[in-house]
């Protein structure tokens, strides 16, 4: 992006850590390198909780595009951050339940594009855009979104633990409201972020993940941030929550070791 924000960039620089790398590490994926690895291990020492929150968090992810189309009919998906592909994707788990699915996943780092495309190459109801999320035009505009997305039909607008990765500066409400105004009633949005009660959690890893990654990240918020988020959406239920109580069906649930810091959020319908 322009205006201020850091440019995208076909140039891979494995030497400062990326978010969507360090979130790889923490998955057990390969797709990361030294530094991220070092930068996640020191997080981990002030924050024990964060693989298991990832890997919870992940989950949601996964219940929901299921839940949104197996319950409610969706077949459109747009994963704003998607982050670097891993075990069973967006594209995945909606194509078990409609093998015509549509799912156009986005995300500023150029890995991800790399390993994306070449993931997706056999499949012709998915892509992958390299873009930044707040720059909802581009995306919108798109070649892939226009090609895969009937703005006229429901789509899910996913904006999953993505939220906390761009200061306040850039109006993540106005980011999401932007997303909103071009989806059709019966529409979905997806939310989820790092959150925290205790103001000396949020500063620390603010601080300490935004020297790390050279200024790209945002804000550990508060609750109350989230549910701004989804103003003057119908809330599915079973609510606003941590993320990993939402709509529970399996064992796969890990227990935090801490709570200093969770994962919360949820799902709202534009009516």
């Amino acid at each position: 992006m322009t205006n201020g924000k850091t440019p995208l960039t076909d140039r891979i620089d494995v030497t400062v850590p990326s978010v969507a790398r360090m979130y790889d590490y923490l998955l057990d994926g390969k797709d990361n390198y030294p530094a991220d690895r070092e930068a996640t291990e020191q997080l981990l020492q002030a924050v024990p909780s964060m693989k298991v929150l990832a890997l919870n968090n992940r989950q949601f992810l996964r219940r929901v595009v299921r839940v949104l189309a197996e319950d409610y009919g969706v077949k459109q998906f747009v994963d704003h951050g998607s982050g670097l592909p891993t075990q069973d994707n967006v594209h995945e788990v909606a194509q078990r339940v409609h093998p015509d699915a549509r799912v156009v996943y986005t995300d500023n780092d150029p890995i991800v594009l790399a390993h994306g495309r070449a993931l997706l190459e056999q499949n012709e109801n998915t892509a992958v855009l390299q873009a930044d999320f707040r720059d909802t035009e581009t995306i919108w505009n798109s070649a892939e979104v226009r090609r895969l997305i009937n703005p006229d039909e429901p789509v899910a607008a996913l904006f999953v633990s993505v939220l906390h990765c761009i200061k306040d500066s850039d109006d993540p409400a106005g980011v999401i409201r932007r997303v909103a105004e071009r989806l059709a009633p019966g529409s979905f949005l997806v939310v989820c972020q790092l959150v925290s009660e205790d103001a000396e959690t949020r500063r620390f890893v603010t601080d300490f993940m935004d020297r790390s990654t050279g200024g790209n990240w945002g804000e550990v918020r508060q609750e109350a941030d989230v549910r701004r988020f989804l103003e003057g959406t119908e809330i599915l239920e079973p609510g606003l929550v941590e993320v990993s109580t939402w709509r529970q069906d399996s064992d796969l649930t890990l227990t935090q070791p801490s709570f200093e810091w969770i994962e919360y959020g949820g799902v709202g319908r534009l009516v």
